[in-house]
């Protein structure tokens, strides 16, 4: 998959995951960059537990990253209140 590939996934993820979480939004710009991140975490996370990562641009991609990216939403938020 190629870095526009990447960066589009995790816009997407970035946006969705923002919609999801609450309380957890960091306003649009930085939660599309951490949408970015979190596609990243997400493949690398769903590979430790003995899955498929981040394979392409399909549904399974998405859901990946859109679940990193609400790990990395998450964590971004305890960080700025501590």
């Amino acid at each position: 998959m190629g870095i526009i590939a990447w960066i589009v996934l995790g816009l997407l993820a970035g946006w969705i995951a923002s919609r999801i979480m609450t309380g957890g939004g960091s306003g649009l710009v930085m939660n599309l960059v951490l949408g970015v991140i979190g596609a990243v975490v997400g493949g690398f996370l769903i590979g430790l537990l003995g899955g498929r990562g981040v394979t392409g641009f399909n549904i399974w991609s998405l859901i990946v990253a859109v679940l990193g990216a609400m790990v990395v939403i998450w964590v971004a938020g305890k960080l700025r209140k501590a």
